[in-house]
């Protein structure tokens, strides 16, 4: 690994990703540039390129790296709604940590593989506890995640008054488990 003149130190892949998700959560995807990023690790902007092929991989690498983070419910046994419900918040807390990174994946889903990663399985296994068909799972799971995102979007927009928020986020909760519960 070459080391620059400038830094001392050679770069790694995790800095590189650390310091993007850094400044996507300072001014978002758009404001995100290679020379941007290279001058905030005081590096040519050539160096990147020995990491990551361009901007789009390196967004999807982000990417890759946020989703682990996701803190979804163990399989404890707990009943199904209240493991839909901390899958929700968890989610919702993700998206709200990285608005920037999560608005830029719902406008540009190219970015990462559908139905990637813990969140559709976490959600596939609480669906089977709550009894839904296995031939109407991935629709309904498409239609939860629809909902909850788009009240992270409301949120984010500014649609929803950050002291109501928190209630409205319990009620659409409880409106998606009785759904649920009815539809069975």
């Amino acid at each position: 690994m070459a080391v620059s003149a400038r830094r001392g130190t050679p770069l790694t892949l995790q800095e590189i990703l650390g310091t993007a998700l850094r400044l996507i959560d300072a001014g978002g995807v758009e404001s995100l540039s290679m020379r941007k990023l290279a001058a905030e690790l005081d590096v040519n902007p050539m160096s990147l390129y020995h990491h990551v092929a361009n901007k789009t991989e390196l967004i999807r690498t982000v990417c890759l790296n946020v989703a682990p983070t996701l803190q979804p419910p163990a399989d404890d046994g707990a009943p199904w709604p209240d493991q839909l419900r901390a899958l929700a918040h968890a989610y919702r807390r993700l998206a709200r940590t990285h608005p920037g990174l999560w608005r830029y994946v719902h406008n540009h889903p190219e970015v990462i593989e559908p139905r990637q990663g813990g969140l559709w399985e976490v959600l596939d296994r609480i669906l089977r506890a709550a009894q839904v068909p296995e031939d109407e799972r991935e629709r309904t799971a498409d239609v939860l995640h629809a909902f909850v995102s788009g009240f992270v979007l409301a949120e984010n927009l500014g649609h929803i008054a950050e002291e109501e928020s928190e209630p409205a986020f319990d009620t659409a909760i409880n409106l998606i488990t009785a759904g649920l519960r009815a539809h069975r």
